[in-house]
């Protein structure tokens, strides 16, 4: 089928490159696709709809998938086993993440049919993130399907290098920036903040955020003019409202019932008895209304007495003052085997966090489609069904693994130089319990752990979630901002706003929305509120452990470092790894060699380490003539004795040089295997080394 009167391509300057949205070429069957060109980058997105609602859902069944296509960079995976792309990536996870959560808030509330986007990477340059690219292809598949997406959406990425902001640096510019943000948004307002920072200041943020938001306008301006020219046929659909005549009768049933069940700040009790209260509404409506009816009403209901409460009471439902931080505390030292532990708690959310040391070679090696390196500091988030109070299954989901990364980033902002602590470092969060943002409590947990560790961080990092409640979604209307949201709260709320920093700036940000956007100017109140809590938590965390132990568990091995010449690490080596591995078996040490000659040694035995290190020496010294050594006949001949008299390196102990007086046969006085004292007396011209063991004996 010939396609190509019908193929298009829309351009717009994008900061200074162009970028375009192809339509009408791939993709064909989907309801919407567009192919997203950024200078060498290209991508592809596809939106399909399904026609009917998933009746037996109660979320919005949308799923973005971000693929891993290691085609678009040239590559094959290193895997000896697997060369098919698969299973998602972390990164891939978290790509997909970013483009799920903007677009998530932009569908009307109750609309039920399943959407599925495709991201898929066809090439890549390296000069724009694929996220970005791909969030905003994304958006305008959605755009041109006929979805009731209310779009568009545009996203840039910032940075700020040499104290000038950058939208959409490149991969090598991010490694030098003090800053990297991921900012989405609709013609007037933010809807998604996502990043990282070395420790920035708030008003810096608030700039960053105002710049990147101008910068994105020029995507949603394209998106407007595509649909337009594309003349987009919305699709028919039924939103899946609670029953009317249901609600009615169900609130009205509750009307004086909810008070003591909304407000109690015990999670498990609160829950307990709202389930209670729902079984009594089942009971009383079972025989006259559809269950799913008398639950989807219950649920609304519940939301809506949440909102009325704090709108209009003034009443939180564990009636803290509406900038009032949970109870907190902080311990750190309570495991006696670990490397580093923080117990941290806020209210009913608690995280104990575990740090483990080890070599170098411990670090984990990252491949992926467009990323290689290597990553000495993981933080990984660990919740279990039981930390919410319920059964289920283990395993870490998309959740766990966004929430992990967001922690590490908020630490990473703070961790020594390589250089001066060259440990691998692994913090775990375990969430022990969870009623509102586990994720910047195990910020806090983590920053115990690894300051009770004797990891030299630069300071404490803490981290606050704040909330939002509007009169739908009307900021112009009586809002209030919600200082550390309870679970809650963030389920009946409009935004879990949540920002990680120490006493200086911001470390880490992100933020989610269920109204249509937030302005800058909003963002930076937010910002402002954020950080009064976020020093109050820094306090209670500082009188548990206000500067790193000076000293390393006696359980946490204790690395040597040492540099030879690189010429010399084959020698340490040995033929097959034959010498190193003798060296480690020998002492129980381990041993990591860099490609500059740079050794790290690594035992919890310091006698061990220093035995290892004494080895190694003696491999990569250079033979001093003159110089007496400790040797081992290695080997006898008729004229002579070969002997091992520095590690790897033999010499020739001569006939005559063997006594004082003559010797007629070599095997009279000396065997293999035999210890003796040796002295290099010449290096011929061939670098052969000749020894001497009469000249270490006293003279006849």
């Amino acid at each position: 089928m010939d396609t190509q009167n019908k193929v298009k391509v829309y351009e717009t300057d994008f900061c200074g490159t162009k970028m375009s949205f192809e339509v009408g070429k791939m993709s064909l069957l989907a309801d919407g696709a567009v192919v997203a060109r950024y200078n060498d980058s290209v991508v592809l997105a596809t939106a399909v709809i399904s026609k009917n609602i998933k009746e037996d859902l109660d979320y919005f069944p949308l799923t973005v998938e971000f693929q891993d296509k290691w085609s678009a960079t040239g590559k094959i995976s290193g895997s000896r086993f697997i060369k098919r792309e698969g299973r998602p990536s972390e990164l891939g996870i978290l790509r997909s993440r970013m483009i799920d959560r903007p677009i998530r808030p932009m569908f009307p509330k109750g609309y039920m049919n399943e959407v599925q986007i495709i991201v898929s990477p066809l090439s890549l340059d390296g000069t724009i993130d694929p996220a970005v690219l791909g969030l905003n292809a994304a958006s305008a598949a959605l755009m041109l399907s006929g979805a009731p997406f209310e779009g568009p959406l545009g996203a840039v990425r910032i940075g700020k290098i040499d104290r000038e902001f950058v939208i959409n640096p490149t991969s090598e510019q991010i490694e030098t920036s003090e800053l990297d943000i991921l900012v989405a948004g609709t013609k007037d307002a933010i809807t998604m903040i996502e990043g990282g920072a070395k420790e920035i200041a708030e008003e810096v943020i608030a700039e960053a955020l105002a710049q990147s938001f101008k910068a994105l306008q020029a995507v949603n301006k394209l998106q407007l003019e595509m649909v337009k020219d594309q003349n987009v046929t919305a699709q028919k659909y039924e939103l899946r409202l609670p029953n009317e005549a249901v609600y009615t009768s169900v609130s009205k049933y509750l009307e004086s019932k909810l008070g003591d069940s909304i407000r109690h700040k015990d999670k498990i009790a609160r829950n307990l008895l709202l389930a209670e209260l729902e079984d009594m509404v089942v009971g009383e409506f079972s025989e006259k209304f559809e269950e799913v009816d008398i639950a989807a009403a219950f649920q609304k209901i519940i939301k809506e007495e949440v909102r009325r409460s704090i709108l209009d009471e003034g009443t939180r439902p564990d009636h803290r003052k509406f900038d009032e931080v949970r109870a907190l505390s902080s311990e750190v030292g309570i495991l006696p085997r670990t490397h580093g532990s923080g117990l941290f708690q806020r209210g009913q959310t608690q995280i104990l966090s575990i740090t483990t040391l080890a070599s170098p070679s411990k670090a984990q090696i990252v491949e992926s489609m467009d990323q290689d390196f290597s990553k000495k500091f993981m933080h990984h988030y660990v919740d279990t069904p039981a930390s919410y109070g319920e059964t289920g299954r283990l395993g870490a989901g998309r959740r766990a693994i966004g929430h992990g990364f967001l922690a590490e980033r908020a630490i990473e902002a703070v961790l020594p130089l390589e250089t001066d602590f060259p440990y691998t470092i692994r913090v775990v969060s375990e969430v022990l319990s969870c009623n509102g943002s586990s994720s910047m409590g195990s910020v806090c947990g983590a920053s115990l752990s690894l300051m009770d560790a004797g990891v030299p961080l630069k300071a404490h990092v803490a981290g606050i979630a704040m909330g939002l409640m509007t009169n739908d979604g009307d900021l112009n209307k009586k809002h209030v901002i919600l200082t550390d949201i309870m679970g809650a709260e963030d389920f009946a709320g409009d935004m879990d706003f949540k920002s990680a920093g120490t006493r200086t700036g911001i470390t880490a940000i992100q933020m989610d929305i269920k109204v249509k956007g937030l302005t800058i100017e909003f963002l930076s109140e937010v910002m402002k509120r954020a950080n009064v809590a976020r020093l109050e938590i820094l306090d209670v965390m500082e009188g548990a452990i206000k500067e790193p132990n000076q000293e390393l568990s006696q359980y946490a091995p204790r690395l040597t470092t040492l540099h030879i010449n690189p010429e010399k690490i084959r020698s340490v080596i040995g033929k097959g790894g034959e010498v190193i591995n003798k060296i480690i078996a020998d002492t129980g040490v381990e041993i990591d060699i860099e490609d500059d000659g740079t050794v790290v040694v690594a035992a919890v035995d310091g006698k061990a380490a220093d035995e290892a290190v004494a080895i190694i020496n003696g491999i990569v010294a250079d033979p001093e003539i003159g110089k007496t050594y400790n040797g081992k006949v290695v080997k006898i001949m008729d004229f002579g004795a070969f002997v091992e008299f520095m590690p790897g390196k033999e010499g020739l102990v001569h006939i005559s040089q063997i006594a004082n007086e003559r010797v007629e046969k070599v095997t009279d006085v000396l065997n293999e295997g035999q210890e003796v004292k040796v002295k290099l007396t010449e290096i011929d011209s061939q670098g052969r080394n000749n020894l001497s063991i009469k000249a270490t004996l006293p003279k006849a």
